[in-house]
């Protein structure tokens, strides 16, 4: 898939357009940041996609960062959301959150989907045939969300809620022909699972962390008791670190790991690839009920040379199993990439990338606000 940003938009200029020399303003204003410490920022940012399953892809996206009682010295809380349509009539929002609040007293963990957007299928297992996908069509409904009560400094517990839906679903086989069994929740499910997290977290700036440690320990059940169609229970674990090398590099990694029983939807199985871990696989290439994952990142921000440019490299490495005790070194798929940065606030540090992801199946492209971990 190809991806790329056509502009960048504060919000505010929109409303100006009857004011002379309104096309130099909205220049200098978009690659400009004003915005004085705590005070909220808000973007806009159009981007142009292109994909096979999709056809060309036009959306916004939108950035919201602020700081509780616009105290300089809370953490930077940041909403992203994004928008888009396809010329196959296909459309969908997207909204993550982290928020937090006044003295870390609650943290406010999320995201939130809605999509009509098709999905590739491979199969299931970790020796898939990546030459001959199914194609399902949905609508796909991801509500997600923790939310967190400070214990002592940097550490959070508090419920968690997970809610999956698909519906209006078509399993359409490659060619014409039968090539896979319909998966599990392949003609349509809902799920609804609740639990628990605990998290420490001693990160600043979310979004580009040159700094700190996430750690997150997460359990979920889906019972069909709770407006679930299937019963089945999982663990989550997330571990991300980050250290500066100097005042402009960063050195970053990342475990992560999903642990699944039971009657697993197709959709909620561990999927490996994305734009998060394993750049440069599709989301799902490959998936099972048990994923370990390790990444790791130099980030150079900004290049020497430049006060807003910058770039990356990356590489990774996961394995998915049916079973914990199924993990193989000969199922390790590895990928790695390089990226570019571009700061877009300097005051509050945060940076637009455009990763490049390679696998042996290919690249991906990947453009969002923020850094992948």
């Amino acid at each position: 898939m190809c991806l790329f940003l056509l502009t960048c938009i504060p919000v505010e200029e929109i409303f100006a357009q009857n004011k002379p020399g309104f096309i130099k303003r909205f220049i200098q204003k978009s690659v400009s940041d004003t915005t004085s410490p705590g005070k909220s920022s808000f973007r806009i940012y159009p981007t142009l996609a292109y994909a096979p399953e999709t056809s060309f892809e036009f959306g916004f996206s939108s950035l919201f960062l602020f700081q509780a009682k616009q105290d300089s010295l809370n953490r930077l809380s940041e909403v992203q959301a994004f928008t888009f349509v396809t010329l196959e009539a296909q459309y969908g929002i997207w909204l993550d959150n982290a928020i937090y609040g006044d003295k870390d007293k609650w943290f406010i963990l999320g995201r939130t989907r809605f999509q009509r957007f098709p999905l590739l299928y491979y199969g299931i297992g970790p020796e898939t045939n990546g030459k001959e996908p199914a194609l399902i069509d949905a609508n796909y409904i991801l509500l997600k969300q923790r939310v967190l009560r400070k214990i002592i400094p940097n550490l959070f517990l508090g419920p968690e809620v997970d809610y999956q839906q698909l519906y209006n679903t078509k399993f359409n086989q490659p060619d014409g022909h039968d090539v896979y069994e319909p998966p599990l929740g392949s003609h349509g499910t809902r799920n609804l699972g609740l639990g628990a997290a605990l998290v420490f977290d001693n990160r600043h700036n979310v979004l580009n962390v040159r700094k700190g440690l996430f750690g997150e320990i997460s359990f979920l059940k889906y019972n069909q008791r709770l407006a679930s169609d299937y019963k089945f229970y999982g663990f989550n674990v997330d571990v991300r670190s980050s250290h500066k090398t100097n005042d402009r590099n960063v050195l970053a990694w990342q475990l992560y790991g999903n642990f699944m029983t039971g009657d697993i939807p197709f959709n909620q199985l561990a999927l490996m690839g994305g734009e998060m871990i394993m750049r440069g696989f599709y989301t799902g290439r490959y998936r099972d009920k048990n994923m370990l994952a390790f990444q790791t990142e130099h980030r150079w921000l900004p290049f020497k040379f430049s006060k807003r440019i910058g770039g990356t490299v990356f590489a990774a490495a996961a394995v998915v199993a049916p079973q914990v005790n199924e993990f193989s070194w000969k199922h390790i798929r590895p990928s790695g990439g390089v990226g570019l940065r571009y700061l877009l606030f300097p005051k509050k540090d945060i940076f637009l990338r455009l990763d490049v992801g390679f696998t042996k199946e290919g690249p991906g492209f990947y453009l969002f606000t923020g850094e992948a971990f």
